[in-house]
């Protein structure tokens, strides 16, 4: 045997030798990797986005925002022409006015009302009082009559005596009715007054209501004036824009997006057959496609209720047809904390491998 054939005898063992023990050594590795994780690659970056939308319409004024920008909570983005709704709103507020005058003159008229309930009741106590009187004088003269009457029986007095007498009591008698006439007319005058302050004061309360009804209106007025100003409904960027200046809109039309700043989570979709390890809170590791040398730190925080399929727009019905047994996936919020310079960059939809840690 050669020199050469000699050496290729033992090259040969030797590269078996080395490969053997890679992968031998690649072998325990990845097992004792995946004997303590659960990967995916299934999985994206996603985040609260807040659509917004017009709650009135009109022509849209101004536009103080650019696509994919960001903007502050509270920020007037887009301003639509409020002229009507100005107008609409000092409508609202000379109806209120009008409604205050009303309520004035209803109070004016109480206060009269009860005035003359006041000179009625008076009227009454005085009529009142004249009945008395005419009771007192009716009740002398009849006494006078009774005795005169007995003494021209004898010709004690003579008979110009008794008629004058009579006379009297006569005269005493019609006063005394027309005293009771004058006490029921100031009572009926009485009445009609008291029921004339309970109208004024239903007109009063009537008056009230409809200025109550007025401030309703103008409140009503102002927050649609108010919805003019379109503002930004959280912080973030703004994305699918989709107005312009001088467009019509009208009320329910999406105009663009926010995407909510530190709403940024993690969607991973594990295998069913991969859940019995993972449990809120485990600690997950995630590498961003397009950032693949920064590692992100997050954590399970919960699984949803059904499927990605079973939430889909045409679910599968295993009841029908062949059935062909297909692992599902889950869909599991992973919340992330990834540096503030990292997480300007990320953005939903952006592709991840997710990879969870089960010890």
């Amino acid at each position: 045997m050669t020199t050469e054939n000699k050496k290729k005898s033992k090259v040969v063992p030797i590269i078996l030798g080395v490969l053997l023990i890679i992968g031998i050594v690649f072998g325990i590795t990845e097992w004792n990797y995946f004997s303590k994780h659960v990967d995916t690659d299934d999985a994206q970056i996603d985040g609260d986005i807040s659509p917004v939308v017009a709650r009135v319409g009109g022509y849209v004024k101004d536009i103080n925002f650019e696509e994919n920008t960001h903007v502050t909570e509270g920020q007037i983005l887009v301003k639509l022409d409020d002229a009507d709704f100005k107008i609409k709103l000092e409508q609202t507020q000379a109806g209120q006015k009008g409604a205050n005058a009303g309520v004035g003159v209803a109070q004016s008229q109480i206060v009269a009302t009860q005035a003359n309930t006041s000179t009625a009741k008076a009227n009454v106590e005085s009529a009142r009082a004249n009945v008395q009187a005419a009771n007192v004088k009716v009740n002398l003269a009849l006494k006078d009559y009774a005795r005169y009457a007995n003494l021209v029986k004898d010709g004690s007095i003579t008979q110009q005596a008794f008629d004058q007498a009579k006379a009297s009591k006569e005269s005493a008698e019609a006063a005394r009715q027309s005293a009771q006439a004058a006490l029921q007319a100031a009572q009926d005058q009485y009445q009609a007054a008291v029921k004339q302050v309970g109208t004024t004061q239903s007109q009063l309360a009537v008056s009230s209501n409809v200025i109550s009804q007025r401030q309703s209106d103008i409140d009503f007025a102002k927050l649609q004036l108010s919805y003019t100003d379109i503002k930004a409904p959280a912080t973030g960027i703004v994305s699918k824009k989709n107005v312009q200046k001088g467009q019509l809109v009208q009320a329910g039309q999406s105009l663009f997006s926010v995407v909510n700043d530190g709403s940024i989570y993690v969607t991973a979709n594990f295998k069913e057959t991969q859940l019995e390890k993972i449990k809120p809170g485990s600690k997950v590791e995630i590498e961003v496609d397009a950032y693949p040398e920064e590692k992100i730190q997050g954590e399970v925080y919960n699984f949803s209720p059904i499927t990605g399929a079973k939430g889909s727009l045409l679910p599968p019905d295993n009841a029908t047809g062949n059935f062909v047994k297909v692992v599902q996936r889950i869909p599991v919020k992973i919340k992330i904390h990834p540096s503030k310079e990292l997480l300007a960059k990320l953005r939903p939809g952006m592709s991840v491998k997710a990879s969870v840690s089960t010890n």
